[in-house]
């Protein structure tokens, strides 16, 4: 066994790990493999000190270690033994055609469901030149601003208050600020008890979906639509129904006869600038949801992801705040205001909505980032966030006016568009004689992204729409991502 031992533990020494413990690992692991048994009894420390080269000091720790897990036994005058209460630690023999591929860092030994639904790829940043989902530019947020707001979060005031456990619900401070510049830019009458802070909008509708929908429930959405909202509703096990869109928005008159049909529990609507195509409900379609929703009983998620985004007048209101019987919940972030990094979101209900939603947050992520919520809402109290929402929108639209007129000139016989009133992405159609999957994966090799078209799970009837992107991109690389396509093309 000595000479056995000397081949079996191998410490390295000047590794990262001290040498005790790689000895005392190397034991653990002989044990569990069954190579040493319970009951064992080991070398003495001045022996397996000899065998492995080492101060006899480093294997008495490396046994000391071992006999406070509970992985050796001492006896007094007789030495150290492998605990006698471990079960056979033996792994049982696997299926000759199972052992040879069985890696349990890579591969799981028990069975679990992987849902169709969950099997879409996760957008990620990474290349030089993008025409996204529609993404702010980064470059353009207030990131000194906001660094300097973060780092006078983390070192006044009381550390113990301030670096400690918060509330559920969010900031107060926030929810003040946010409450406040709500009311002011969207015509809400809310108080701090009505918004619930989260990491993002995806985060709050999770949140309502989970609290507020059963299995078999009917949900209405648009198609096309946001498969991230679809992914919500399947997980829940609702029924989802699909409405079309046409340029005034849902088709609302729908709604009302799938709700003479069945019970409807929940309406799921991007009112302002549809997702997809970016066209806004009609005020009177407006007044019509909010009266069926009263009505029927269904809860309207009003889901406004790129509110300040608004070119053509002044941006439309929100239905919550002409909802008069508390069927709307309106789900917003600053996703869109500084970018996708900075996780947070809101959530905007009923008091008592808002509160057993915020019990709901607590067993998925006890509280969001203090720091960050505290430096968001400093920046709202001085103003930082709205001057930077002016200059943004400024930007955007000259964005969106010269994309526009590259897609006129250079790509008129490939595409065909409607100038958006707002939002940060154009809805472009293809000639369909053009493989949209193939012309992304060529403009990739180029370094330039854009959608293949199937992540986003549009019908059929939309196979060759995408979402192209020009906020996020300078006016030189909206001319070179153009030309590219047109050279490909």
């Amino acid at each position: 066994m000595m000479n056995v031992l000397s081949t079996l533990i191998t410490p390295e020494k000047g590794g990262k790990q001290p040498v005790y413990l790689q000895i005392a690992n190397q034991l653990m692991s002989l044990i569990k493999n069954g190579t040493l048994q319970s009951g064992y009894r080991l070398l003495s420390t001045r022996q397996l000190a000899t065998i492995l080269k080492v101060h006899r000091r480093t294997v008495v720790q490396a046994y000391d270690e071992l006999l406070a897990q509970g992985w050796l036994e001492s006896q007094t005058g007789n030495g150290t033994f492998v605990a006698r209460n471990l079960p056979d630690l033996r792994p049982l023999p696997l299926p000759v055609e199972k052992a040879a591929d069985r890696d349990p860092l890579k591969k799981a030994g028990f069975q679990f469901e992987k849902p169709v639904h969950l099997d879409r790829p996760v957008l990620k940043a990474g290349f030089r030149l993008h025409l996204d989902d529609g993404f702010p530019d980064p470059r353009l947020a207030p990131l000194e601003d906001l660094s300097r707001a973060y780092r006078s979060q983390l070192l006044h005031g009381n550390s113990y208050t301030r670096l400690g456990y918060g509330e559920t619900s969010g900031t107060n401070w926030l929810r003040q600020e946010l409450s406040t510049h709500l009311n002011e830019t969207r015509g809400l009458k809310t108080s701090p008890a009505n918004i619930l802070i989260t990491r993002g909008m995806i985060m709050g509708m999770y949140l309502a979906v989970t609290s507020l929908l059963k299995p078999g429930d009917c949900v209405i959405s648009a198609s096309p639509g946001w498969f991230g909202a679809s992914m919500n509703f399947t997980q829940a096990g609702a029924n989802v129904h699909y409405l079309p869109v046409d340029e005034h928005g849902m088709d609302v008159d729908a709604v009302e006869e799938v709700c003479l049909k069945q019970p409807v529990r929940m309406v799921y609507i991007t009112s302002h600038h549809q997702y997809p195509t970016a066209v806004a409900l009609r005020p009177d379609r407006r007044i019509k949801l909010l009266k069926l929703a009263e009505k029927y009983g269904f809860v309207i998620f009003e889901d406004d992801y790129d509110y300040d985004f608004h070119y053509l007048s002044k941006p439309l209101l929100p239905l919550f705040g002409a909802d008069q019987a508390g069927m709307v919940l309106y789900c917003g972030s600053f996703t869109k205001t500084i970018s996708p990094a900075f996780r947070i979101g809101y959530l905007v209900g009923p008091e008592d909505v808002i509160a057993h939603l915020a019990s709901l947050r607590r067993i998925i992520d006890r509280q969001g980032d203090t720091m960050l919520e505290n430096a968001i809402a400093e920046l709202l109290q001085a103003g930082v966030i709205q001057r930077h929402l002016r200059k943004s929108v400024r930007v955007y639209k000259q964005r969106r006016d010269l994309f526009c007129d590259l897609l006129k000139t250079e790509l008129s016989d490939h595409v065909s568009f409607d100038i958006p009133d707002g939002g940060m992405a154009v809805w472009t159609c293809f000639d369909p004689k053009i493989d949209i999957a193939r012309l992304a994966e060529r403009a990739a090799q180029k370094d330039l992204y854009f959608s293949n078209g199937k992540v986003a799970g549009y019908p059929p009837k939309f196979r060759n729409y995408i979402r192209l992107g020009f906020a996020s991109s300078n006016p030189d690389e909206l001319e070179e991502s153009v030309k590219i396509i047109k050279d490909l093309l």
